[in-house]
């Protein structure tokens, strides 16, 4: 006990009986086993709680690996949920498909008489035809004869 022999604890109860005498001796010993037991529960005691808080770290690490399971989940679920959102805009957009092939003669063929080429733009100046006029008549050279 507290790396202590056996000679060494005789000398101390010798000593405690010639200090103490024999009638303070048994109260006495009575008193310090008390103070060992309290120590001993002490110990006890702070040895469970950081054995809890080693556990309670282990608990947290569960916690978050239970949380990162949840989040994923719930992130499966919503990816769910969106789907009948995509279908009814799919539909929609078949819907405008249908639609437009309902459409009337006259709007179709409007729409297939626009150019689906683009155009070239140029600025260089195109010859323009002379304008014949009707008062105008062609001017005849004149020759000597």
């Amino acid at each position: 006990m507290f790396g202590m022999g056996f000679t060494e604890i005789l000398l101390i109860a010798v000593i405690a009986i010639l200090f103490l005498g024999p009638d303070k001796l048994p109260s006495t010993m009575i008193e310090i086993a008390k103070f060992f037991r309290n120590v001993k529960n002490t110990i006890g005691t702070v040895k469970d709680s950081i054995e809890d808080e080693m556990h309670i770290s282990d608990i947290k690490k569960e916690a978050l690996a239970y949380k990162q399971e949840l989040l994923k989940a719930t992130d499966r679920v919503s990816q769910v949920t969106d789907i009948p959102k995509e279908v009814t805009r799919s539909l929609d957009t078949y819907a405008d498909d249908i639609l437009k092939d309902d459409e009337p003669e006259e709007e179709k063929s409007k729409e297939e008489e626009t150019p689906q080429e683009p155009q070239e733009v140029t600025f260089k100046n195109k010859n323009k035809k002379k304008k014949k006029s009707k008062n105008l008549e062609p001017k005849e050279e004149k020759t000597d004869v």
